[in-house]
């Protein structure tokens, strides 16, 4: 079954290629098709085109599909183009001529539509759950290991001290500007654009405040143009808070799998939070992490994805924008799932105690110890040249007493200043 089949068939070949994988995707999104069909049929019982009765029949159907979608239940067989076909054939399977009434007033454009901004709403306020979970722990991982110096680097060479709450606080406040990103996302996906119909809306006297108010929505897209418009960018703005997120995760991912490795040994996991190999049985391998850091290095490149995919797109609607649909739908639970495995694993991070004793790590304190002779007033310039000769010479004896106190400094992480500026963002 088709919505817009009038007669003859489409041939197999082209049938196949133009559904592609999107009855796939769909069973993620029937339960919001449902929600925004629920939305719309009560509209149009309120503005007379069916009576009430006939919006509570056809409530009821939805309902129950809605029921099933989110259980698993739901299928779409091959005979159905997608999931509004096949949501329409139950209506009129069980209803009769009011099944065939729901398309009343709209297109599968703005059907569509609807269904992925509710379906991103919710995804967007799941996924900003998990980050400020994320967040919490690692300040509060932070907190407990800030004592717990590690050496810093700048072009992979040791650089000056640091700190394992350091490094992991710092990672909390990125979080913030990743929030930032998401914010924006949000505000886009929480726009009505249903009513839009095939982007240039109706000639019956729909009422979209109504189903605004109905679906939750804080705004209405209002000019129907601008509504359709609307795919692509909704997919892009996602895309931006996801590769975010993304690029961060992956950053942190990365310094675990340099700091669990043998020639850092800065940290450690239990053996069941890692894997081995096939013959080398000494093996600890941060697989995790890993994974982690290439999931989220993709998501890092599905902007430019949408991008390319959307570039040259007059206005109206167009078939490629389908194509947006799969991807952004992966990318979503592909960080969900990131997301979890971090909130599932760093809260069993061991960290080796009295990193920076080790000799190799005496130039961690060259700074430190520059520093304390320009306290005692030397000019910066001539005590930067002497301890310089003393290190060529091999005579520099380091300052391991570190004394950081100003904001934001491993003697003051600000732990409570990063918990501030989230806090708007909860």
């Amino acid at each position: 079954m088709k919505l817009w089949q009038k007669g003859a068939a489409a041939h197999e070949k082209v049938d196949t290629f133009t559904v592609g994988k999107d009855r796939e995707y769909d069973l993620v999104l029937a339960q919001y098709d449902c929600e925004a069909s629920m939305a719309h049929a009560k509209m149009l019982g309120k503005i007379g085109l069916i009576s009430d009765a006939e919006a509570e029949q056809l409530c009821a159907v939805l309902a129950d599909l809605k029921v099933q979608a989110e259980n698993g239940s739901f299928t779409i067989e091959e005979a159905f183009e997608d999931m509004h076909s096949k949501i329409e054939h139950v209506l009129t399977e069980k209803l009769g001529d009011l099944g065939k009434k729901i398309h009343t007033a709209r297109s599968r454009n703005d059907q569509v539509l609807v269904a992925l901004h509710l379906y991103l709403k919710q995804e967007l306020g799941e996924i900003k759950t998990q980050v400020l979970a994320l967040f919490d722990l690692l300040l509060e991982l932070a907190e407990k290991h800030q004592n717990n110096l590690l050496p810093g680097y700048t072009h992979l060479q040791v650089a000056m001290p640091s700190s394992v709450g350091m490094w992991l606080s710092a990672y909390a406040e990125s979080l913030v500007d990743d929030l930032y990103f998401w914010e924006a996302a949000y505000k886009i996906a929480d726009q009505n654009p249903l009513g839009s119909a095939a982007g240039y809306g109706s000639s019956f006297p729909i009422d979209r405040e109504f189903t605004t108010e109905l679906l939750a929505f804080q705004q209405l897209k209002v000019n129907a143009v601008a509504a359709q418009m609307s795919r692509g960018k909704l997919e892009k703005s996602t895309a931006m808070a996801l590769s975010s997120l993304g690029s961060s995760l992956a950053k942190l991912s990365m310094d675990v799998c340099l700091y669990m490795g043998q020639d850092f040994d800065f940290i450690t996991f239990p053996a069941d939070l890692t894997t081995g190999s096939s013959i080398m049985p000494h093996k600890k391998n941060p697989d995790l992490f890993e994974l982690v850091r290439g999931k989220c290095n993709s998501l890092q490149a599905l902007p430019n994805q949408l991008a390319l995919l959307t570039t040259n797109l007059p206005s109206g609607y167009h078939r490629e924008l389908q194509l947006a649909k799969g991807p952004i739908i992966d990318a979503v639970q592909e960080l969900k799932a990131c997301l979890d495995i971090l909130l599932f694993s760093l809260p069993k991070l061991q960290v080796r105690p009295n990193i920076t004793d080790q000799k190799k790590y005496d130039y961690l304190f060259s700074v430190d110890t520059l520093n304390a002779e320009v306290i005692a007033g030397k000019p910066f310039r001539d005590a930067y040249k002497a301890l310089g000769k003393a290190i060529e010479e091999g005579k520099f004896v380091p300052n391991r007493s570190v004394q950081h106190t100003h904001l934001g400094s491993i003697g003051n992480l600000g732990l409570e200043a990063i918990r501030a500026k989230m806090q708007p963002l909860r």
